[in-house]
């Protein structure tokens, strides 16, 4: 009889905590925290400003370390690596989207959404990236510069260069907090169909309640606690 493969999580951190001394001062911004995503799902983490949300996601991406415990990222555990293994697994499974956009102000539209892949050595940059910024309704605009482009237009490319590199997951941090109410909405739209069509988990997160009840999973801080 066959027996099934054990599936590991895409994401799973074990006993996290995250303190940080000032002076003769301990400040607690993460205390215990467990937390398992499986593959395919889309997972908003909620909370009040200040509740640890943005510290959890750059602990569970790597680009933080905790004061203790550890995060497992398609069943490695990254805090066993060193800091270019670590930047290897994210180039490998992870795309970001950030509030602020982060584009390079020196790089075109299709050179910003291009880099990944030449950074992993892609020889189809090009028309991968080109593909990928007219499936977002920007192959009109390749050539524009972050500061000719609008907050929405921006957030687009960002979301292509997310994208790109087809990732197995995806890290949102407040994608829409600079876009107003009806471009927000479009972008989440699109965030959510492309992870979709790919068949990959979306971690995201939000304030919105209205965006975290399309998500299979939500999981709510305060005072650096998950409270559900």
């Amino acid at each position: 009889m066959a027996v099934d493969p054990i599936i590991q999580p895409i994401v799973r951190a074990v006993s996290l905590n995250k303190k940080v001394r000032t002076g003769d001062t301990q400040l607690i911004i993460l205390q215990d925290i467990n937390l398992v995503i499986n593959a395919g799902e889309t997972v908003a983490i909620l909370g009040a400003s200040g509740s640890g949300k943005s510290t959890l996601l750059g602990l569970l991406a790597g680009l933080d370390t905790p004061s203790s415990g550890t995060v497992y990222l398609d069943g490695v555990n990254i805090f066993s690596l060193n800091e270019d293994e670590r930047a290897a697994i994210r180039g490998r499974i992870l795309g970001f989207i950030f509030q602020s956009f982060q584009l390079l102000p020196a790089l075109t539209a299709i050179e910003n959404v291009m880099l990944p892949l030449e950074l992993l050595g892609s020889s189809n940059a090009r028309t991968t990236a080109l593909d990928l910024l007219g499936r977002v309704g920007l192959g009109m605009r390749l050539k524009h510069y972050p500061k000719q482009l609008s907050g929405g237009e921006q957030q687009r490319v960002a979301i292509a260069r997310a994208f790109v590199t087809q990732p197995k997951l995806f890290l949102a941090d407040e994608p829409t907090g600079n876009l107003d109410s009806v471009t927000g909405a479009h972008i989440i739209n699109l965030m959510f169909e492309l992870n979709r069509e790919r068949g990959a988990t979306l971690l995201l997160v939000t304030h919105d309640e209205a965006i975290s009840s399309r998500c299979t999973q939500r999981v709510r801080l305060a005072g650096g606690e998950i409270i559900n």
